[in-house]
C-alpha cells in the first residue's frame, strides 16, 4: 500500500522532492502546502514542473492539509532565516500524528549538544505522544558527512582524520535568501552575515561532526571554526543577483572537531561564484563542483563524488541528491520507533524502490 504523504514547500529542494513523490508508486500525494499566495490553488504537477495533473491543489493552510491525516510529511521549507517558526511547524505536524522527513530545520539532524532541552523536548514529546518519528537530512550537512564517511571508514584498520569537503561554483544557484542573507555574498569583505557570526558555523555543521563522532565511538572535546572571504575584482551577475566590485565573491570555511588535541573531523567548504577566483584554494574534481572525502589512516582514501543530472547542472544535481535522500527515507522513518531519528538509528538505505529495471521513455 502506498504511503500517503503531505508535502510542504516548493523551493529548490521541495520542487524536486515533490516531483519524486508524484512519480514514485511507493507514495500517494495527500496534499501540498505552499507559502507564496500566487501558488495557492495550482496543481501539484504544475508546481513540480511535470506535465501531469494530479488533482491535488496547493493550499497555504498547514492545518487544513494535516486534516487529511497523512502518514508522513515531507518538510522542505526554508529555516536558515526562520528557525523558531520551522521548529514550531515540525512540532505541529508531529502533534497531528504525521511522521516527518525534512531538509530543515538543520539543527534537528543531531540537536544534542547544540539546542537546549527546551527546544528539543517539545519535538521529542510530540513524537512520543503521537507515536511518530522525525528525520532531517540533506547533502552537506547530510549524507556527505554521514553515509559516505561511515561506509568508507568501515573498511579501515585505523582512522586518524576524516575530512569532508564541498568544492562548488554557486553562480547558477538561485537561492537569494541563502546566498545573500545567510552566506553574505555581495557584501563588503568583513561585513559578516549570519553564517559567519561567532559560533554559527559550529552550530550549522557541528551537528554533523557530533553525529560522526558518535558513530565512530568517541566524543569531541571542542569544535572550532575558520573562514576567509575573497572580493570580486569587478562587478558581475549570477543567478541569484548582482555582485558589486569588492563584494564577497568567494569564500572558504572549515569546521573542525577536536579530540585529544588533534583535528580529527573536518568539514571544509570552498564556494566560488567564478572559477578563476582563488586558484590556490581546493579545486573540484569536475567542472562546477564536487564533494570530496579524505580519510587519513590505514588504508587512506580520497574519494571524489561528482553529481550530474540530465535536468540541470552540478548545483541542481546536488540538490536532487539531498531531495532523493529525504524522500527515499520515508518508509524507514514511518516504520521507526517514535522519536527524533538520525542515520545512526535507521537501517542502511539501499535505495530499494528506485532502481530502474527498464529504460525510461
Amino acid at each position: 500500500m502506498a504511503v500517503r504523504v503531505l508535502h510542504v514547500a516548493t523551493g529548490n529542494v521541495g520542487r524536486i522532492a515533490l516531483a519524486q513523490l508524484i512519480e514514485d508508486p511507493r507514495f500517494e500525494l495527500a496534499g501540498l502546502v505552499v507559502s507564496s499566495p500566487e501558488k495557492v490553488g495550482r496543481d501539484a504537477g504544475e508546481l513540480a514542473g511535470l506535465d501531469v495533473v494530479t488533482g491535488v491543489a496547493a493550499t497555504g493552510d498547514l492545518g487544513a492539509a494535516l486534516a487529511a491525516r497523512p502518514d508522513c510529511t515531507v518538510y522542505c521549507a526554508l529555516s536558515e532565516t526562520r528557525l523558531s517558526e520551522a521548529l514550531d511547524d515540525v512540532r505541529r505536524i508531529l502533534a497531528a500524528g504525521s511522521n516527518v522527513v525534512a531538509s530543515s530545520p538543520v539543527p534537528l539532524i543531531y540537536p544534542w549538544g547544540l539546542l537546549p532541552d527546551r527546544m528539543i523536548d517539545p519535538i521529542e514529546n510530540a513524537c512520543r505522544e503521537s507515536g511518530v518519528s522525525v528525520f532531517v537530512t540533506g547533502v552537506d550537512p547530510g549524507w556527505v558527512n554521514d553515509l559516505l564517511p561511515f561506509a568508507i571508514a568501515s573498511t579501515c584498520q585505523r582512522v586518524e582524520q576524516v575530512r569532508c569537503s564541498e568544492i562548488a561554483d554557486y553562480a547558477t544557484y538561485d537561492g537569494g535568501p541563502v546566498m545573500f542573507d545567510f552566506m553574505g555574498f555581495g557584501r563588503p569583505v568583513g561585513d559578516l552575515p549570519k553564517m559567519f557570526k561567532p559560533g554559527m558555523l559550529a552550530a550549522s555543521w557541528g551537528v554533523s561532526l557530533r553525529m560522526m563522532a558518535r558513530g565512530f565511538g568517541f566524543e569531541l572535546d571542542d569544535i572550532t571554526e575558520w573562514f576567509e572571504q575573497e572580493p570580486a575584482p569587478e562587478a558581475f551577475d549570477v543567478a541569484a543577483g548582482h555582485i558589486p566590485a569588492g563584494g564577497v565573491a568567494a569564500m572558504r570555511f572549515q569546521i573542525r572537531g577536536i579530540a585529544a588535541g588533534r583535528e580529527v573531523l573536518v568539514i571544509d567548504h570552498t564556494t566560488r561564484l567564478r572559477g578563476d577566483l582563488r586558484p590556490d584554494w581546493p579545486q573540484p574534481a569536475q567542472d562546477g563542483g564536487s564533494y570530496r572525502l579524505e580519510i587519513a589512516g590505514e588504508p587512506s582514501y580520497r574519494v571524489d563524488v561528482c553529481p550530474s543530472s540530465a535536468r540541470g547542472d552540478h548545483n541542481y544535481a546536488a540538490i536532487a541528491a539531498g531531495a532523493g535522500r529525504i524522500v527515499n527515507s520515508i518508509p524507514d522513518v514511518v516504520a521507526a520507533p517514535p522519536g527524533l531519528r538520525t542515520p545512526l538509528d535507521l537501517p542502511f538505505n539501499t535505495g530499494r524502490g528506485v532502481f530502474a529495471t527498464a529504460p525510461a521513455d
